[in-house]
């Protein structure tokens, strides 16, 4: 006899995309093999299983462009200080149940794995008592180990994240006595930045009180542990394809897609 087949997940992905960006002004609306970035970012939810893809900004360029493709846009807010308030706002709107998860996807990741998008949201509904769930991956330079652009984060047995730092931790003390090579055995792992909420807790988020450790980290995750917000993190053995963040990301991610056209 085959084994009971797992029940549905059911998620709703939104993801938030402003026009305005420091590194790269315009980015979620740069042509991708014939498409805006926001649309593959969208593109790539819907590959996921979501019930529910959205796309939350507050410029009106990037809905009309969003829902040309066939995608529902909302228009928000442009006073939000972290895309997490964007995102908790539409979910209000939604009127969601308290129990409901929703995943947050960057509007600049177009080559994001459906299958990651997936993995955190079974996470979250897989443990009952974390508030969030994310992921990481290990790390294996040196070079990225000591990066402050590499956000780190210390996990406890039960996969439950203890801290975020942009700090090499944890520190081998005897090993880093003597040299920056990295120890066999460190566990040490990258954060990756995607995220499950439960609708419960985005409706908190916004009132939560912003924590030292948040300011000090410019790290919006630490004001969920700050308040005693549980957060799982599933642990991945590879990096994933990384996002656009500079106009050399832009040029390398649309290499990829032009050579996917050319193909068909």
């Amino acid at each position: 006899m085959s084994g009971a087949s797992a029940p549905p997940m059911h998620f709703t992905a939104i993801i938030p995309a402003r026009l305005a960006s420091t590194r790269l002004p315009g980015k979620a609306l740069a042509d991708l093999g014939g498409r805006p970035m926001v649309v593959r970012v969208a593109e790539r939810a819907r590959e996921s299983g979501a019930d529910r893809v959205c796309v939350a900004t507050d410029h009106r360029d990037v809905a009309q462009a969003v829902e040309r493709a066939g995608f529902e846009a909302v228009m928000t807010r442009a006073d939000h200080a972290t895309g997490t308030d964007r995102i908790a706002e539409v979910a209000e709107r939604f009127g969601l149940d308290e129990s409901a998860i929703v995943v947050n996807i960057q509007g600049d990741e177009p080559l994001i794995e459906p299958g990651l998008v997936r993995a955190v949201a079974a996470l979250l509904a897989d443990t009952p008592e974390a508030a969030i769930a994310t992921a990481c991956h290990p790390i294996r330079s040196s070079g990225e180990f000591f990066d402050p652009n590499a956000v780190k984060v210390v996990l406890d047995s039960a996969g439950l994240a203890r801290y975020f730092s942009r700090a090499p931790i944890p520190w081998a003390r005897d090993a880093f006595a003597v040299g920056r090579q990295l120890p066999p055995g460190l566990p040490c792992h990258r954060h990756i930045g995607i995220y499950a909420y439960r609708a419960g807790f985005l409706r908190v988020f916004p009132r939560l009180a912003v924590s030292p450790l948040e300011r000090i980290e410019a790290l919006e995750q630490l004001r969920a542990l700050w308040h005693g917000y549980a957060i799982a993190v599933a642990a991945r053995q590879d990096a994933p394809v990384p996002g656009v963040d500079t106009p050399e990301d832009l040029e390398r991610v649309r290499a990829l897609f032009d050579r996917v056209s050319h193909k068909r």
